[in-house]
């Protein structure tokens, strides 16, 4: 006889009558509500240049034979990386954080690191390397290289917050450690992996860079060669672009029905003791192959690609002036970009984790839409928004970081959700009936108890801030420039040794944080070397 849990997650701590009775506060609401706007103002662009086509030409542009076949590379594409970093993601997250592998916090590291590659930068180097990875099965396999981190980082979090009754309870019972795994753990962490896949999902639909480089044509390539081949035509990318929207609302509506509307938190800390560790054994050696290959492959190739450039480029000359003022921008831009986009997922994130019903789950859900519009579009539509109402913003750096808070605020809400999803709410409730006040309760009980996830959260924005490429190149201020742009400049016209400085800039400020995330996660998979 097995022992598995008989439900699909955690009691609820906070019985159902309780939770109906709770209202949802209006501050937060109006606060949230004020963020899934910001969050739609592309989809209000798009109707609204959609509002002035011919309906007959819009029927044409959607249904022509091409305009399908991206949309269909752009569905495959997208389903094969996320799959992919589900699997690479989930399972370095358990060996990291369950067993004795050796060189456990090491692993955690590099396991984080590819987020500090930009997936163009990764595209070139492995392009370079081995011209024949062109197409469908090369940008699979650098966009999975490069995005199951974000799988990883959420489910080794949630790893560390999971009680341990429950595994300990199937192994005493004779269930082995990948049953339980399968039966236990799994369930327990759906939620964390579940958000990470959505991130993923999102990211390839509106990923330009490295699938450009790849020579694979999808939806966001069609979109960028619509724009640039007939200005004054606005028809063909707005309807792609439409259809991109269409597809990312598809694939958020299927992540709300697979995560269900149960909650995750557990009533009080769980046990003080960490989980039981696995011992791999003769399983060893494969496992540390695998993990060895992967980080070769995310890491390695990229690392040798630019070192070759920096080394044998004749036309590598170091402009440190204009590498260090680009860097400076690239930093500025980040941060700011992180600080803003965090506090705007605060309401949205809180609202949905704490509260059930229509309203909250349509926030959250709002939220997810900048992060698959491609960037030309957000861009665009800021640029129309500044033009027509708010023209003193136009090529400003408060415009920039608005751009970044658009495109990246599924980053920080995925956070913040899953961090308040998991502190107790009874702690909160406790507070309230001894008459603090909401904000007091905010301050002091749930943004602590958050306050891991949320820092996650912000890291993540800050990376991805540093890589963004077409908003920043669309709405930097004249006389700017980053160090993406700076290296879009040089990449595009083949001066690849004088674009080495500043992606080897860019990848070793972005592993800062990144490994700052891995050092972390290693904390979070207990002890170990």
């Amino acid at each position: 006889m097995t022992l598995a849990p008989t439900q699909t997650r955690a009691p609820d701590p906070v019985p159902a009558s309780r939770r109906a009775r709770r209202r949802v506060p209006v501050g937060l609401s109006l606060a949230a509500l004020v963020v899934a706007s910001i969050a739609v103002l592309p989809l209000l662009y798009l109707a609204f240049r959609a509002g002035q086509l011919n309906a007959d030409r819009v029927a044409e542009v959607a249904t022509r034979v091409r305009s399908l076949e991206q949309l269909g590379r752009s569905v495959l594409l997208a389903a094969v990386v996320t799959a992919g970093s589900l699997v690479l993601g989930v399972g370095s997250a358990w060996v990291v954080a369950r067993t004795d592998v050796p060189l456990r916090r090491l692993w955690a590291v590099l396991a984080a690191l590819p987020l500090a590659v930009p997936t163009y930068v990764a595209a070139y180097a492995w392009i370079a390397a081995v011209p024949e990875v062109a197409g469908f099965g090369g940008a699979a396999c650098v966009l999975i290289l490069c995005c199951y981190p974000y799988v990883y980082l959420p489910v080794v979090a949630t790893l560390r917050g999971v009680d341990p009754a429950w595994e300990e309870a199937s192994r005493s019972a004779g269930v082995g450690p990948l049953a339980t795994f399968l039966r236990v753990t799994l369930r327990q962490i759906r939620p964390a992996a579940a958000a990470g896949s959505l991130l993923v999902a999102l990211y390839v639909l509106s990923d330009f860079g490295s699938v450009s480089i790849l020579r694979y044509e999808t939806l966001t390539v069609g979109i960028y060669r619509s724009f640039t081949n007939n200005p004054f035509d606005r028809t063909a990318p707005v309807v792609l672009s439409g259809l991109l929207v269409l597809v990312t609302a598809i694939v958020v509506i299927g992540e709300a029905r697979s995560r269900g509307r149960g909650r995750y938190s557990r009533l009080g800390g769980g046990a003080a003791r960490p989980a039981q560790v696995v011992r791999l054994g003769a399983r060893c050696a494969p496992l540390l192959a695998g993990m060895a290959a992967v980080s070769g492959l995310a890491l390695g190739v990229p690392a040798v690609s630019l070192a070759y450039w920096l080394a044998v480029g004749q036309s590598a000359t170091l402009d440190l002036p204009g590498i260090i003022g680009a860097a400076s921008t690239s930093v500025v831009f980040a941060a700011g970009g992180a600080v803003v986009t965090t506090l705007l997922a605060l309401p949205v994130g809180l609202l949905a984790a704490r509260h059930a019903g229509w309203f909250p789950r349509l926030m959250e859900r709002a939220a997810y839409v900048g992060h698959a519009v491609p960037g030309v579009v957000v861009a665009l539509s800021l640029v129309f928004f500044a033009v027509n109402y708010a023209f003193g913003l136009y090529q400003s750096v408060p415009l920039v970081l608005f751009a970044y808070a658009v495109l990246f605020l599924p980053l920080a809400v995925a956070g913040v959700h899953a961090s308040a999803a998991q502190s107790p709410p009874d702690l909160e409730e406790v507070a309230r009936s001894l008459g603090s006040r909401p904000l007091e309760v905010l301050r002091r009980v749930t943004l602590p108890l958050a306050a891991p996830g949320i820092a996650a959260a912000a890291v993540l924005v800050f990376i991805s801030s540093m890589k963004e490429l077409t908003a920043t190149l669309m709405l930097q201020p004249t006389g700017t420039s980053t160090l993406a742009t700076e290296l879009w400049t040089q990449t595009s016209t083949r001066a690849y040794a004088a674009a080495a400085p500043y992606a080897a800039v860019l990848v070793l400020l972005s592993a800062v944080p990144a490994y700052l995330l891995g050092r972390r996660s290693g904390r979070w998979g207990g002890g170990g070397t």
